[in-house]
């Protein structure tokens, strides 16, 4: 098969962007309707912890078949084929009459949503290799901006009956049908294990847990924490979302430049610094105005530590390598390294409902300890500034 054109290219762009908008704007109108589902099933913070869990734990096992199937199938096809597992298990989650048919929808949408993780980052690294220049930061902006409209149609549509959130699946149907990059290497290289240096991406990798343990706190459980703590209004729990994802969102959409013009490194221990306070302010917030502020200040710190944890252990797997085998192994890294993903994700969203089954307060306090390792392994972050002093 031949490289893909310039064109191409610029028609794959978008497209992967509209598969990070789709993920994002599924994931957030499920878990900003956490109270509402909790009080649908009658579910109490362990309860709604365990199920939690095992959506992260199905995710893992999504990503890992995404590993197998990509070198086989090519991970367009299979971000087409995770993009319609999403879209009929929200469905029958949503539509579920009974509490066993929601838990085993929301474990099929597990499993689906490990599949377009992997694949859609998989589809990013490429783009980016191919253009030679930084752009996981603003697809990972595209995820943002999704989570913020699911953020806002959650705000809007309080009042809706239920099963008209089923209609969310049809975007994830449509998106399938995009035109995602294909694989520009003839048939599928493998690689094995010792050509990866994984100790090295684990570093890498812990940057992520970080991140996805204060990410998926501020979005599971910062909804609950405004309607617990606060006894904030019910329409207004989203917020706790919503400027989180415009602040993170916008540092995204600008990530390529600022990473490029100040480096990853540098970028990330500044982010760090903002986050500390952030979460500072969370815990210690008298009112919910004031975490409402802090949310949104935590968006701004920790917005890049994922594209950009992407983005280096992409370019650690892809040294000294030739084209065919370079894909290969950045294709195995991206699913294998996904699973830092839902480590941070198990940590965010269990642990802190764990942790805080008294308090939130408490809770909140697992991110503020952890986005402390931070401005140590921001070293780590070498990779992805080599990439962008080479755009």
């Amino acid at each position: 098969m031949t490289a893909p054109t310039r064109p191409d290219l610029g028609r794959a762009r978008p497209a992967i962007a509209l598969a990070f908008l789709t993920q994002g704007l599924v994931f957030i109108s499920l878990t900003t309707r956490l109270p509402r589902i909790q009080d649908r099933w009658d579910l109490g913070e362990l309860a709604l912890s365990g199920v939690l869990l095992m959506m992260v734990l199905l995710a893992g096992a999504g990503s890992l078949v995404a590993e197998r199937l990509a070198p086989r199938l090519d991970s367009a096809v299979v971000l087409r084929a995770g993009l319609l597992g999403v879209a009929g298990s929200v469905a029958a989650l949503v539509l579920a009459p009974t509490r066993p048919l929601f838990v085993l929808g929301l474990a099929a949408y597990g499993v689906g949503l490990g599949l377009v993780d992997a694949t859609g980052n998989m589809q990013a690294v490429a783009l980016e290799h191919r253009l030679g220049r930084v752009v996981l930061p603003s697809c990972h902006g595209a995820w943002t901006l999704g989570g913020v409209v699911g953020a806002v149609v959650t705000l809007v549509s309080s009042n809706v009956p239920w099963s008209a959130i089923a209609l969310v699946a049809l975007l994830p149907l449509a998106v399938a049908a995009a035109p995602f990059l294909p694989r520009d290497h003839g048939e599928a290289a493998t690689a094995t294990e010792t050509d990866v240096p994984w100790r090295a991406i684990v570093m890498v990798g812990l940057a992520l847990v970080v991140f996805y343990t204060v990410d998926t706190a501020a979005a599971t459980w910062g909804p609950v924490y405004l309607d617990d703590v606060f006894s904030a209004p019910e329409e207004l729990v989203a917020l706790a979302t919503l400027p989180y994802l415009l602040a993170s969102g916008l540092v995204r959409l600008v990530g390529d430049g600022l990473t490029e013009r100040v480096g990853a490194v540098r970028l990330l221990r500044v982010g760090a610094a903002v986050a500390l306070v952030a979460l500072a302010t969370i815990v210690a917030a008298p009112s919910w105005p004031v975490a409402v502020a802090g949310f949104t200040l935590l968006g701004c710190g920790v917005a890049v530590v994922a594209p950009l944890s992407f983005s280096a252990a992409a370019a650690l797997a892809g040294r000294d390598a030739d084209p065919a085998t370079r894909h290969a192994r950045v294709d195995a890294v991206v699913a294998r390294f996904n699973q830092f993903n839902y480590a941070g994700a198990l940590l965010g969203a269990v642990m802190t409902g764990a942790v805080g089954a008294g308090s939130l307060r408490v809770g909140f306090a697992v991110p503020l300890v952890l986005v402390v390792a931070l401005f140590w392994l921001a070293r780590a972050f070498a990779p992805a500034d080599e990439l962008s002093a080479g755009a």
